[in-house]
C-alpha cells in the first residue's frame, strides 16, 4: 500500500471520529429539537448514523463519477488504472475501522454481528485493491450499494425523534429506502455477476492469483447474502409502515371529526 492510501485511510478514520464526536452532537442539537432530550445509548447511535450518512453520501456520488467518467478502469475493469479507486476505497476502509471500533466499544448497545461480517468481508476484499491495485472496476461498483444508506439511517432518525409510523415523510422515506436498497444492492447482481463472470478463464483473471481470486469471488458471495437478508427485513417493514398507515385512514374515515392519537402504533 503506498504512503497516498495509507495517509488516506489514517485520515479517514480520524476525520470520521472527529466528525461522531465534535460535530455531530454540535450540527444535531442545533437542526434536531429532540436530539437532546435522547438517552446516551441513542445518542451514541444518533452521532454514529450521521457519520455514516455523510461516508454514504462522500463514497456514494465518488463512485457514480468513477463509473461515468473513468474510462481507463472502465476499459479494464481488472488491471485499469485504480488511482481514483483507490483513494475512493480508502476513504471507505478508514470509515469501516472507525466503526468496527465504535461497535467495539459499544457492544453492548450497538453490536450486530451482521455488521462485523460485512465490515470484515470488504476490508479483506479491499485490502487487495490497495495493496496491488486489482479489480478497480468491480470494487468501485460495490460502493454503489452506499446510496441506500442515508435512507436506513433516516428511518431510524424518525424512529429516534417518535414520528408515527403513519406520518407521510416516514412512509415516503420507506418507500424510498426500499427502491433504491433493491435498485442497488439487489436489481444490480446480474449485471455484476455477468461482468465476473466474464473475466473467467482470461489472462487477466490468471494474473490475480489464487488467492486475490479467492478474496474477490468469496467476498463478493458474502455480501450479496447480508444484502438479501437485509432486502427481506426491509421489504417486511415497509410493507407494514404501508398496510399500517393504510389501516389507520380506514379506522379514521367513518368519523371525522374524532380525534386521533397519532403518536401510537
Amino acid at each position: 500500500m503506498e504512503t497516498r492510501e495509507l495517509t488516506v485511510v489514517a485520515g479517514s478514520f480520524v476525520g470520521f471520529q472527529l466528525l461522531f464526536s465534535v460535530v455531530s452532537p454540535r450540527i444535531s442539537s442545533a437542526l434536531a429539537l429532540g436530539y437532546g432530550a435522547l438517552p446516551p445509548t441513542k445518542l451514541t447511535e444518533w452521532n454514529s448514523r450521521l457519520v455514516s450518512t455523510v461516508h454514504a453520501l462522500i463514497v456514494g456520488l465518488f463512485c457514480l463519477y468513477i463509473l461515468w467518467f473513468d474510462d481507463a478502469v472502465n476499459a479494464n475493469p481488472v488491471w485499469g488504472d485504480p488511482s481514483l479507486v483507490k483513494l475512493n476505497v480508502a476513504i471507505t476502509c478508514g470509515y469501516l475501522l472507525y466503526d468496527l471500533v465504535l461497535l467495539a466499544c459499544n457492544w453492548s448497545t450497538m453490536g450486530d454481528t451482521f455488521f462485523v461480517c460485512h465490515h470484515l468481508a470488504a476490508l479483506y476484499a479491499y485490502g487487495y485493491v490497495l495493496t496491488r491495485g486489482v479489480l478497480p472496476y468491480f470494487a468501485n461498483f460495490r460502493l454503489i450499494s452506499e446510496l441506500s444508506t442515508p435512507f436506513v439511517n433516516q428511518r431510524w432518525f424518525f424512529e429516534a425523534l417518535k414520528y408515527p409510523r403513519s406520518h407521510r415523510l416516514v412512509v415516503l422515506n420507506g418507500v424510498g429506502m426500499s427502491v433504491v436498497f433493491f435498485l442497488v444492492r439487489i436489481a444490480v447482481m446480474p449485471s455484476y455477476w455477468a461482468s465476473v463472470f466474464a473475466t473467467f478463464g482470461t489472462e487477466d483473471f490468471e494474473r490475480l492469483g489464487l488467492g486475490a481470486q479467492v478474496a474477490w469471488i468469496t467476498s463478493c458471495i458474502a455480501l450479496d447474502i447480508l444484502n438479501t437478508i437485509w432486502m427481506y427485513k426491509i421489504t417486511r417493514g415497509c410493507y407494514k409502515v404501508i398496510t399500517g398507515a393504510g389501516a389507520r385512514k380506514r379506522k379514521e374515515s367513518p368519523d371525522r371529526n374524532k380525534n386521533v392519537n397519532n403518536h401510537t402504533d
